[in-house]
Formats: structure tokens, sequence, C-alpha cells
């Protein structure tokens, strides 16, 4: 099936590549090199274009457990087994890079993070900082999740996710998911003949989520939900983004060529860089639900008072990123300024009313509309 979207790679000037790890490991034979050498290929096409191009890869674990005769080859691995083969893993990754991209003149860098580089600010800026020097340099980023220093409780679980937080990071205005699926479907096609490819999302709605199935591979951590979570963020942040097919060769030409894939549009008035660091924020530390009043001045650019409160919940302190909920749907997110003790303490209050149970120090706001973002 040949897609009719006007999906010209050509046209965008920094783009980011997220491969699963069932394109870059073979269970049996290890890396998966000759295709590797094609998204090589395709890459430095994208280069001599004019755009950068970084590569967001999977694969450290499964790589690691192939390499140890005994570890199984499926099957659930312990955390410290995790966390022992990525390191085993990461290091035959970036060689295997390193010597593809070397053949091609291209340099690359071994960028590993953790959720605490993204989500904390000063950190988040570290990163975004060494990755566009990797560009100025005319490197290829190679980036994955440290899965070596990474817990179940303190990580991105998936590789998705990250990709459209270091597309947000670095301005990319591209994200590519390559996996074992070519698109989004109406319905999971493994199990639903009649379903239907969806070509182009204008918008991600709650039909949209819907669709969202689970992972076809017990390599992939992340399914069709963690891709429409990372298509929010990055299409929020101001990235068009693309899922398509990885099993072939010479993945990102096929989608250049017209090939089967679904099409993400960018939002129409994407946010500020730091807006993009707030809207995109995987740490949710608790949430504040809203009246119809505050929702509609949220809407308009305004910030959210604590009369517009109509219930706190979670552990958060001053300054954490909590979800804003409105008739039981997330709607906003934003920086809090005030811990949850006192947030519930004035929840439903007016402004006049506060300093008589805070004292002469409170703030107006709940959450100021700089640090407001809705979604």
């Amino acid at each position: 099936m040949k897609s009719t979207l006007p999906t010209d790679l050509t046209r965008f000037r920094r783009i980011v590549i997220k491969v699963g790890s069932s394109l870059v490991v073979d269970p049996e034979t290890g890396v998966r090199r000759s295709w590797l050498e094609s998204l090589a290929a395709d890459a430095l096409k994208l280069r001599e274009h004019g755009a950068d191009v970084l590569i967001v890869s999977s694969g450290a674990i499964a790589l690691g457990r192939n390499r140890i005769d005994s570890l199984p080859r499926d099957g659930k691995l312990s955390l410290a087994q995790s966390q022992a083969a990525a390191a085993i893993g990461q290091i035959a990754l970036g060689r295997t890079f390193d010597e593809i991209f070397g053949k091609l003149n291209v340099a690359t860098g071994l960028v590993l993070v953790t959720i605490g580089d993204t989500e904390t600010r000063r950190r988040y800026l570290n990163a975004r900082a060494t990755i566009n020097s990797l560009l100025e340099w005319q490197a290829v980023p190679i980036i994955n999740e440290n899965d070596t220093v990474a817990t179940n409780e303190i990580r991105y679980g998936d590789n998705d996710r990250l990709a459209a937080r270091v597309a947000t990071m670095v301005d990319a205005d591209l994200l590519i998911l390559l996996s074992d699926i070519d698109g989004l479907y109406s319905a999971p096609p493994a199990s639903d003949p009649n379903a239907k490819l969806i070509e182009l999302v204008p918008e991600i709605n709650d039909e949209i989520k819907a669709m969202a199935g689970e992972a076809a591979s017990n390599l992939s951590r992340g399914g069709m939900v963690t891709k429409i979570a990372a298509a929010q963020i990055a299409t929020n942040g101001g990235a068009a983004m693309i899922i398509a097919s990885g099993k072939k060769d010479h993945p990102v030409s096929a989608i250049q060529s017209g090939g089967t894939c679904t099409f993400f549009s960018p939002a129409d008035k994407p946010v500020n860089q730091r807006k993009k660091w707030i809207a995109g924020g995987l740490g949710i530390d608790g949430q504040i639900e809203i009246d119809a009043g505050a929702w509609r001045a949220v809407q308009a650019g305004s910030s959210l008072l604590p009369a517009g409160v109509t219930n706190v919940s979670g552990a958060f302190s001053r300054g954490d990123t909590v979800e804003i909920v409105f008739e039981g749907k997330k709607v906003a997110c934003g920086l809090v300024q005030y811990d949850f003790k006192d947030a519930d303490r004035i929840a439903g209050m007016q402004s006049e009313g506060i300093e008589s149970v805070l004292g002469e120090n409170y703030r107006v706001e709940m959450i100021h509309r700089d640090d407001l973002v809705v979604v």
C-alpha cells in the first residue's frame, strides 16, 4: 500500500529517528548490522539535504543478554540482570554505530540519559547543550536510556517517549518512530482483520487515544500507547511525527518514497522552550481538579487560582509538576506554587481569604500562567 501523504523528508531540518529493540537485535544472531548499515545510509542522505540527524536506539539489554550464555533469550529479567545486561550491551551497541558511521566518515557520540536528565530543569539544559554541541560538530548523537542505573521507579520504560522528549529538547521538527508496526490502525491489526490504517492525524483526541494497542514484540517495552504519548509530547512541542515499519532495509528511504506510515501533524501553536519542558514532563507528582470557571480562565491564558480548585491529590512539593483535571480528563499541566498540604488547605478559597490561613507570605496563584500549559 502506497501512502498518499506528502512525506517529503527533505523539508525537515532536524530529525530524530527512534529504532526499537526488535529492529536492532536479532535474538539468535545479535546485532542486525546490515539493517543498521541501511539506516546509516538513509541518515546520510538526510544530512546531504541539510538536516541534522539524531538516533534514539533501543537494544542494549537485548544485545547484552544475547552475549551472556547463561541468560535466557526471552522472558523477563530481574532488575539487576537487566542493568548488567545493559552495561554489556551499551558498549557493543555504541561500538557498532561508531563502526558503521565511521565507514561513512561520520562521527558518532553516545549519550546515555536517565529520566532525571529530562525532568530536572538544570540537567535538561545540560543534556541539551551536549547534544547541540555534537550536532554543531556534524556528529550523529546516539541516544539511549541509561539502563545500567535506571530503576523501575525512575525510568522512562520505553524509548518512544524518550525520543519525543529529545525531539522537543533540541527543537527537532520531525520525529520518526521505527518499529515492527507500520502505523496507527483503527484497531489492533493482529486481532482485527477489519482494522484500517490511519494515515493522517491532524490532532490527538480521545478517539485517537482509544485506538492504541499493546506491544507487538516481546523485545519491545513500548506499544502503541507509548507512541501516542510520544506524539502528544512531540506535536505539542512543534514537531511532526511519523510511525512507520522498520522491518525492511532502508526504512527512512521507504517513507520518502511514499511507503505506508502514519503522519501526526505538529500543533498549530507550539509552546515555547520552557513550556515544552513542562508539557513533556513525565514525572507527574500530583493532580489538581478544577471547575468550569477555572478551565475557561486557563484556556484564555490566565493563571490557575485557588478559588477554581475543587480537589487536590498526590504528594507534591512547591515547584513540582502536577496535572490539571477537568471533568475527569487531563486538560493541562504546570508547576505548582504550593506543596500538597497548603494547596489542599486553600482549595476553593477566594484570594482575600488565603492570608488568614497561610499568613502574609501566601501566593495569589496556585499555578502561574507562565508555568501552565494546556495539553
